[in-house]
């Protein structure tokens, strides 16, 4: 079935958007985010701060969105590419990875700024929480009749991986606990490329995965010698 394109209104309301992010991003990178207001964002994009506030709740949402916009469906979206055939926990994380690691030039620039800025990694932090909905349908799709509270476990399951892996990533140096207590000045050196932070978050969730779609997992070469 195909998707009827959006009217008027909804292409009015996604420019708006469009605008605000780019004006957010750009304006972060030529000032510094600590000297960027809503007002500036709001003008730079050609609307009133009453309707920047109908989109975004922080300037740092907007610097965020900027880059992150339309991640979770994309990673969707790339889920539902995967072959057919593939293990599902090997097919989510394929997905999740590709879609976090192939990143462009606007985004380097956006994960150097969140290094030494608390609110923006906060907000960075909050945006994997959007993965769940999209990732949900395409999963419950998946796994077919029945599957849909599955579906929306393991979906939400993956959400809290990812956060937890960037937490990890943006951990700042001589910190033990979690991203979520990091100070405002702290310095951040990432811990190893995402890509590898990411799988180790997503791998425990595996046996769920397999257990949902009927697969059984070959035991490993040390279980099978001690067997």
């Amino acid at each position: 079935m195909t998707t009827p394109p959006p009217g008027l209104r909804e292409r009015k309301k996604r420019a708006t958007r469009e605008a605000l992010r780019e004006a957010a991003l750009r304006l972060a990178v030529e000032r510094g985010p600590d000297q960027v207001r809503v007002e500036d964002i709001a003008e730079a994009a050609g609307v009133s701060p009453r309707t920047y506030n109908n989109y975004f709740a922080s300037r740092e949402q907007a610097i965020v969105s900027a880059v992150t916009a339309d991640r979770e469906a994309r990673i969707a979206a790339a889920l539902a590419a995967r072959p057919a055939g593939e293990p599902l926990a090997e097919a989510v994380t394929e997905a999740v990875v590709e879609q976090y690691t192939n990143t462009g030039e606007r985004e380097r620039e956006l994960l150097l700024l969140i290094t030494t800025r608390t609110a923006l990694r906060d907000a960075f932090l909050d945006t994997t929480a959007g993965i769940e909905p999209p990732l949900t349908a395409v999963l419950a799709e998946r796994l077919g009749d029945g599957g849909a509270h599955t579906a929306r476990v393991l979906a939400a399951s993956v959400a809290a991986a990812v956060r937890i892996a960037w937490e990890g990533w943006l951990r700042p140096v001589g910190h033990a606990g979690s991203a979520g207590n990091l100070g405002a000045g702290a310095l951040v050196v990432p811990s190893g490329p995402p890509a590898d932070q990411l799988r180790a978050s997503l791998a425990p969730l595996a046996p769920a995965f397999d257990a949902a779609e009927g697969r059984t997992r070959p035991p490993s070469s040390a279980s099978a010698d001690s067997g």
